[in-house]
């Protein structure tokens, strides 16, 4: 099937299969070399770690005794169905789009796989100012903030173009 008859921006999902194959192949790798919250400085500022987080972004809910996991994979999995449904309803224009709703799905699937087959999701990106450290967090992260960082430049490039 050529790219013209793949409808709307489903043609970007090449780039959610290549957050969730990096996703998974560097928390395999950090899985396989480091002991929990076993620590390697690589900067100044920047550590690899081994975490686990049971629940959501910034571990919210990680203590909330085991129905989080379901409760997050149940999103992850509506999120995915309405992610995809964007994608096809989008034009060929809306690239900007595209693009940053497939790093946004390759993400949820990313952590939503650990999830439902670890209970958690592997962390192990660790940066920190001093002695504070911003949560741990991983590749499909990563691309969920940046998908959602081209949502917002969007927007306001779209609210720019219709206000000239």
């Amino acid at each position: 099937m050529t790219s013209s008859k793949i409808p709307g921006q489903l043609v970007w999902l090449w780039l959610s299969a290549v957050v969730i194959v990096l996703d998974q192949i560097t928390k395999h790798m950090i899985v396989d070399r480091f002991s929990l919250y076993e620590r390697l400085d690589v900067f100044p500022h920047f550590n690899l770690t081994l975490a686990y987080n049971s629940g959501a972004a910034f571990s919210f809910l990680a203590d909330a005794g085991g129905w989080q996991r379901w409760f997050f994979t149940a999103i992850a999995v509506g999120a995915s169905v309405m992610i995809l449904i964007w994608l096809a309803r989008l034009t060929k224009a809306e690239t900007l789009q595209g693009v940053a709703l497939s790093l946004i799905l390759g993400g949820a699937l990313g952590n939503f796989y650990d999830r439902l087959v670890l209970g958690h999701v592997v962390d192990f990106l660790d940066f920190y100012w001093g002695d504070y450290h911003f949560p741990a967090f991983n590749i499909a992260d990563t691309a969920i903030t940046i998908g959602a960082g081209l949502i917002l430049l969007d927007m306001l490039l779209g609210a720019k173009k219709r206000h000239d």
